[in-house]
């Protein structure tokens, strides 16, 4: 079971105030997401922006070009991951960035700096692979922090609705807050408000390739992303779980 508490990362010194209630290290991972679309839009020319996003963003046709030319599929090696940092507009970084505040907090304050950013990293990549393999030829490419910050709302959801456990103290017999012990699968699945949220999170974005149907105009949304990411997260966290 963990104890729940601030990391180290954000605890203010004693007497004084934190000037931000976010942890450090989820405040610094907004700061460089800010700092590198302010870069690509104030600094980068339109040909810049272009070289930017071909070695950058995720682009699942390297894939196939691969096969012919070796080269063409080098970038694959980090571009699942690098493109988790680059965003659209300001509209898109804006989105991820509260999304990524209210679930990389919990996360950050149950394990650590590290944990949350391997989660949102390899969430990242996970939501790459989904996207991969639902459109390979397309020529789409991937940008923006939505699969990893899925992934932190996947592991977040494993331990937030779960009742904080008190024990008493054996020495002082004071009241001790625990924390709240992560979720088993079939836990989940027995609180109605741990379901809830997973059934509407998933239905919704298992839905957005159906609205074109009813909209009659394509949805730039990589809900492929979302969910490869989400399930990442809600699977991987019980791995930085401690054991007492």
């Amino acid at each position: 079971m963990s104890e729940q508490g601030s990391s180290p990362d954000n605890a203010p010194p004693a007497g004084r105030e934190p000037v931000f209630l976010l942890p450090g290290s989820v405040t610094a991972v907004i700061g460089v997401l800010v700092a590198i679309h302010l870069a690509s839009t104030v600094i980068l020319n339109a040909d810049g922006l272009r070289q930017l996003m071909f070695w950058f963003a995720f682009q699942p046709l390297r894939i196939v070009a691969g096969s012919s030319d070796p080269t063409l599929a080098v970038p694959l090696l980090w571009t699942p991951f690098t493109h988790a940092l680059l965003h659209g507009g300001w509209d898109h970084l804006l989105f991820n960035a509260v999304w990524f505040a209210i679930f990389a907090t919990p996360v950050v304050r149950r394990y650590g700096a590290g944990p949350m950013l391997a989660l949102f990293f390899v969430s990242a990549a996970a939501g790459a692979t989904l996207f991969a393999a639902t459109s390979l030829y397309t020529g789409a490419y991937l940008i923006g922090a939505s699969g990893g910050v899925s992934g932190l709302t996947g592991a977040a959801v494993r331990f937030i609705f779960q009742p904080v456990i008190v024990a008493q103290h054996p020495e002082t017999g004071q009241r001790v807050i625990m924390g709240r012990r992560l979720a088993s699968l079939a836990e989940v699945w027995r609180d109605s408000r741990t379901r809830t949220f997973v059934l509407i999170w998933v239905v919704l974005n298992a839905a957005v390739p159906l609205l074109p149907i009813f909209t009659g105009a394509d949805v730039a949304v990589a809900w492929q992303a979302h969910l490869g990411g989400f399930v990442a997260g809600f699977l991987l966290v019980g791995l930085f779980e401690r054991r007492s």
